[in-house]
């Protein structure tokens, strides 16, 4: 072979192999990337075009299904009970993707887990149509829809866990929006949703549960009074300052009480009658005497500063830590930048009736392939932590039940159970109306649960206390979750 045959011979085997080695790396290293491509319509056609697993709660109900349709996607995403449900399903769309657990639970709802291998290789040798798994939540449908219709449109929040396993029982976010509008395969139908939503000052799409930060006013009490008894220095009968107002350190402003008087003749409370009426000087006295670190310490025990998901994503709640002067006294009744979850308050109250341990909050019962019936999935209990002794936590029982029995929490009273609770007004503002809280746990006999409830806008300044609008809304929740 002369020279420039063998020459023209070296330009095409590198020619073969640079087609060769860019072939490879586009179809076997690069496709996983390609697949993922927003763009890449193929990739979209045969997501939506294989039918998704149902999201259920209770014992089968399906809020979240897959319907087929007559167009190029083939399914179309369900949702029956739309608003209800929507904070815990989020939405599947075409053009805006997915939220809550159609997000978080893709892989499963859609059939690509791992865990699903070897379902799919049976598909592809039976010739079936793939299929995804289906997603059973903790909610159960009763105690759901009794915190809707408590909360009867009113912008807020409820939380209901089960304090023994930290399972999600409820979580209602008002206002909160159809999914449906967004599944819609109509591309302009759901462009003009997507835009009505995102335009709402009131954001409908935030799931208020664990994605907004509030301060939690005097339910954060519960956390001074744990810091307190776990200190070894106080009992439910010490004797603490409760003027009727509180000269504040290294400032002339005073910190005062909500009816204007002191909160005992003397001007001394005890422990437990501070926390049953919700006395600001005494707590915000406990706050300075104890300090700073001993307070962050025990939120954090809590739960707040710790990462959470349940598997949806939880913003994490805050405690200002290093706070002095002032601002103790102000963090101590849950003030200043104190900012929590209504999951979070719901977690303090749970961790109290849970004799101090702090259980992960969980969405998710199991997971469940339609095809086979095989349990794939079926998270069990897990302990974040023990947030106070088991002797700290009945003493703080105890004192809830106070709360209840004949504080300011009496209208979350129920016959024949045990209820404990604490009240919340966070105020927000020259003129605006307070945030009013409650957090509770009731139990009858082996069952329990806790609950958190804030309602943003509770009416006049005057009326907006824990107390009167959001315990009434705990109490119907606790009832239907203990069954009566």
């Amino acid at each position: 072979m002369n020279r420039p045959l063998r020459r023209l011979s070296a330009v095409v085997a590198f020619l073969f192999f640079a087609l060769f080695a860019s072939t490879t790396w586009i179809q076997f290293v690069r496709a996983g990337d390609l697949n993922a491509m927003p763009g890449n319509s193929r990739q979209l056609y045969a997501e939506f075009g294989r039918e998704r697993g149902a999201i259920l709660v209770g014992a089968g109900q399906a809020i979240a299904t897959s319907a087929p349709v007559d167009d190029a996607y083939r399914y179309q995403r369900q949702y029956a009970a739309g608003e209800l449900y929507a904070p815990a399903t989020g939405y599947y769309s075409i053009r805006y993707g997915t939220s809550g657990v159609e997000r978080t639970e893709n892989d499963v709802l859609s059939g690509t887990a791992d865990e699903l291998f070897y379902r799919r290789l049976s598909s592809l040798l039976t010739g079936e149509e793939p299929k995804g798994a289906s997603v059973t939540l903790t909610i159960r449908p009763e105690v759901q829809q009794a915190a809707w219709d408590a909360l009867d449109g009113r912008k807020g929040a409820v939380v209901a866990l089960d304090p023994a396993t930290g399972d999600v029982l409820a979580m209602v976010s008002a206002p909160s929006y159809d999914p449906n509008a967004l599944a819609t395969h109509d591309g302009a139908a759901a462009g003009q949703a997507w835009e009505q939503l995102t335009g709402d000052e009131d954001d409908p799409l935030i799931n208020r549960t664990t994605g907004a930060l509030y301060p939690p006013g005097s339910t954060f009490k519960l956390i001074t009074a744990a810091a307190a008894l776990e200190s070894g220095d106080y009992t439910a009968d010490t004797l603490l300052a409760g003027p009727q107002e509180l000269d504040l350190p290294q400032t002339s402003n005073t910190l005062s009480n909500d009816e204007g008087t002191a909160c005992g003749p003397g001007d001394r409370v005890s422990l437990r009658d501070a926390l049953r009426i919700s006395c600001n000087t005494a707590f915000g006295q406990l706050g300075l005497d104890l300090g700073a670190d001993a307070l962050d310490a025990q939120a954090k025990a809590f739960g707040f500063e710790q990462p959470v998901s349940i598997p949806l994503a939880v913003t994490q709640s805050t405690y200002p830590e290093g706070s002095t002067g002032p601002l103790l006294a102000y963090s101590a009744i849950g003030q200043g930048d104190d900012k929590a979850t209504p999951l979070q308050v719901a977690m303090i109250s749970a961790a109290i009736a849970n004799d101090g341990v702090v259980m992960r909050p969980n969405l998710v019962a199991s997971v469940r392939d339609d095809v086979s019936l095989d349990v794939v999935e079926e998270p069990s209990p897990q302990e974040l932590g023990r947030a106070v002794s088991s002797q700290t936590a009945a003493t703080l029982q105890d004192m809830m039940r106070a709360v209840v029995d004949s504080g300011t929490g009496t209208r979350a009273r129920i016959d024949g159970v045990d209820v404990g609770g604490k009240t919340g007004t966070a105020q927000r503002g020259e003129g605006q109306t307070p945030y009013a809280w409650f957090t509770s746990w009731a139990e009858r006999g082996e069952q329990q649960v806790a609950v958190a409830v804030v309602i943003e806008d509770g009416g006049s300044v005057d009326s907006a206390y824990g107390g009167r609008l959001s315990a009434p809304v705990a109490k119907r929740v606790m009832e239907a979750a203990l069954g009566g």
